[in-house]
């Protein structure tokens, strides 16, 4: 599958990068990896952790705004990973047009950058904040979304295939509030604030959504959405699990937050399919019915079908996610 492949991604000094090139390298022989991305340090750093692996990687200097880089970047890849993107909520609201550069012409310049140079596949790394945004990140990353999907219809005679995968915040990720808690409890806080006691999310951990992208790259034929089936917890528990003897101090949900992730609404049903570990969601479009490849063994989910962390079959309690816990990265 990626072996002799010459792999780009964009934003590949973050956590996500930095997991799926060392498990690409240690699973699979690819003819290279590329980490395109804007912070020189990240890269030098970067550079130093995969000293072993330095004939295989190549580390570029750029930014998706940039069409001529990315033009140049994209020669001769077969797959590219976008993971770049401004993700801070707040941030976004104050700074809407910089998100707006990064995000949507910033996919834009990716998809073009790809057509014309003949990349084989594009995963395009999505969240939740995209479904039904409140806030300005989660919109530019609906449209960031869409453009994906829409690029396939004009690839014309070209085998170049674009596809999403989405997944909500890492545990331990910089954005979750595992490393949140976590520095607080280092410094004897003796309470945990949470913005809303009904609060839930996903759990999905660094390994399976590097797990997914996999996935996505193997059987995406261009146009699917690819969704991981994950369990479901209260933050109160989380809470629990870190610090059973601290105080849970309900200060309010935030501008722009939401009370549970959602991966799929009841308007996405109508073309969403269930898998074992996974659900994918079609394009509701003329050129997909045309292609008519909807993966088998799949089973339609029914119409006004909701994927939420509040309605989810899963769920963990704090004993299981203390145990969790234990085996994951946090990223500060």
């Amino acid at each position: 599958m990626l072996d002799g492949k010459s792999i780009l991604i964009t934003g590949g000094t973050g956590s996500f990068g930095k997991k799926f090139t060392l498990k690409v390298l240690e699973e699979h022989n690819p003819h290279k990896i590329i980490i395109y991305s804007r912070d020189e340090y990240k890269q030098y750093m970067m550079q130093k952790e995969f000293e072993e692996h330095r004939k295989k990687l190549r580390f570029l200097l750029g930014d998706v705004r940039d069409k001529e880089r990315l033009n140049r970047a994209f020669y001769d890849v077969d797959i590219v990973i976008h993971a770049a993107a401004l993700k801070q909520i707040p941030a976004a609201e104050y700074n809407p047009i910089e998100f707006i550069k990064t995000n949507i012409h910033g996919a834009e310049n990716i998809i073009n950058a790809s057509i014309d140079n003949g990349v084989e596949k594009i995963i395009a790394l999505s969240t939740d904040k995209a479904v039904n945004p409140v806030n300005l990140y989660g919109a530019t990353k609906l449209v960031s979304d869409k453009l994906f999907i829409s690029g396939n219809a004009y690839v014309g005679d070209r085998d170049t295939k674009f596809n999403v995968v989405r997944y909500g915040n890492v545990a331990g990720s910089r954005a979750s509030v595992i490393p949140f808690f976590k520095n607080l409890i280092d410094k004897n806080a003796k309470s945990l604030p949470i913005t809303d006691n009904r609060m839930t999310r996903f759990w999905i951990t660094l390994d399976e959504s590097v797990n997914l992208v996999l996935k996505a790259i193997k059987e995406s034929d261009g146009g699917e959405l690819y969704i991981q089936k994950c369990p479901s917890f209260k933050v109160t528990e989380l809470a629990k699990a870190m610090d059973s003897n601290a105080k849970l101090e309900n200060v309010g949900i935030r501008p722009g937050e939401k009370l549970h992730e959602v991966m799929i609404t009841a308007e996405d049903s109508r073309s969403t399919y269930e898998y074992d570990d996974h659900y994918i969601i079609y394009p509701d479009l003329d050129w997909w019915r045309f292609k008519n490849s909807n993966k088998p063994g799949g089973k339609k989910v029914k119409e006004g079908f909701i994927y939420s962390s509040d309605n989810n079959k899963q769920w963990l309690d704090s004993d299981v996610l203390k145990e969790l816990i234990k085996d994951i990265e946090i990223v500060y």
